[in-house]
């Protein structure tokens, strides 16, 4: 297999906003074997990535509208992947559920208002009131970290679903789903 790498991910909040809402982002149905086949070619692009690009990853999608996620497709691509790559996934997930946008887009939207790439953690923390759930004092639910993405159904109002990827470096995380994506529904996205 060819070695393909990432094109960089776009930091410009009109053009992440604007691409989250495209037509060619816009699933014509969603069903757990569009989740399969969707992991599948997430799976075979993130293991064409270059080695400076590429990392054992976790691959997750699920549909929304339950008490907890219902986990539809969930796969490590290679050997490597660790126990807190579940936990960013969680995070990113419930960033996209509560947001309904992408974890890159709402990172980006933090480093927009003035924040520092070191302080925007904190900044998100403060700025929305963010306590932990387990009670040790962080705000362990959310993370502003690319790779969670919203699965949006053309036709239906709101996030039917959620795409993670956790492992590689947070940017590639996100640009590896929107790249996919885009030839998945190009291809009839079914």
């Amino acid at each position: 297999m060819e070695d393909r790498p990432l094109p960089a991910a776009s930091t410009d909040l009109s053009t992440l906003t604007a691409l989250e809402s495209s037509p060619s982002l816009l699933f014509p149905t969603f069903t757990s074997t569009t989740a399969y086949t969707l992991g599948q070619a997430l799976r075979t692009r993130i293991l064409s990535l270059p080695p400076a690009q590429r990392k054992p990853a976790l691959i997750s999608i699920s549909l929304s509208g339950f008490p907890t996620p219902h986990i539809v497709f969930q796969c490590a691509t290679e050997p490597g992947t660790v126990a807190d790559n579940e936990e960013w996934v969680r995070r990113k997930r419930n960033t996209v559920l509560r947001w309904g946008v992408s974890s890159w887009l709402m990172r980006n939207k933090m480093l927009s208002s003035g924040v520092d790439s070191k302080g925007v953690e904190a900044g998100f923390v403060r700025k929305f009131a963010l306590v932990s759930s387990g009670g040790g004092g962080v705000a362990d639910d959310y993370a502003i970290h690319g790779g969670g993405f919203p699965v949006r159904v053309r036709g239906v109002d709101g996030v039917v679903g959620v795409i993670v990827v956790s492992g590689l470096k947070q940017e590639d995380d996100h640009q590896v789903i929107v790249e996919v994506v885009k030839e998945f529904i190009a291809q009839g996205g079914q």
